[in-house]
């Protein structure tokens, strides 16, 4: 965690971000390209994150998502929040339907597998996430869907 860090949990929790998250990601992504991925928006903010790439479900085109990650010993817990919002992340419906994924962690490349975690496994997940990130549970509060969340595991 870095020294900004509370403040983007402050920013996080705020009730009406999900209306701006098309807006952050595309800075995030433009930010990343221009710094040819030594920097993003939750780099800045001191926050663990990595780059999801997964083919679209429909049109086969590989579509990178810059994500807020909980590495869990030696695999990533990520999860399809959308700061609480009522729709469900497209990447979520991507990585479903895709047999691997490719990320960027730490500067580094790596093709994963995604396993969608349910029951007690979603629960320990969860609760480990909350430790990164508190904001989990006021965005599990807002919405009325199960926020998925998935282990990503080196193939």
């Amino acid at each position: 965690m870095g020294l900004l860090t509370p403040l983007a949990v402050k920013i996080g929790s705020i009730e009406w971000m999900p209306k701006l998250l098309p807006q952050i990601v595309w800075v995030d992504t433009r930010l990343q390209k221009a710094s040819r991925g030594r920097v993003s928006v939750l780099d800045i903010a001191g926050l663990p994150n990595l780059m999801l790439t997964v083919a679209g479900r429909k049109s086969g085109i590989p579509r990178s998502t810059p994500l807020l990650c909980v590495p869990d010993g030696d695999t990533w817990l990520i999860a399809g929040s959308y700061f609480g919002g009522p729709k469900m992340p497209v990447w979520v419906h991507n990585l479903r339907a895709a047999d691997t994924a490719h990320i960027r962690y730490a500067k580094v490349e790596t093709e994963v597998r995604a396993e969608e975690l349910e029951g007690e496994a979603r629960a320990a997940a969860w609760r480990t996430m909350l430790r990164t990130w508190p904001n989990y549970a006021k965005y599990e509060e807002r919405t009325d869907r199960v926020i998925p969340v998935f282990r990503l595991t080196r193939v």
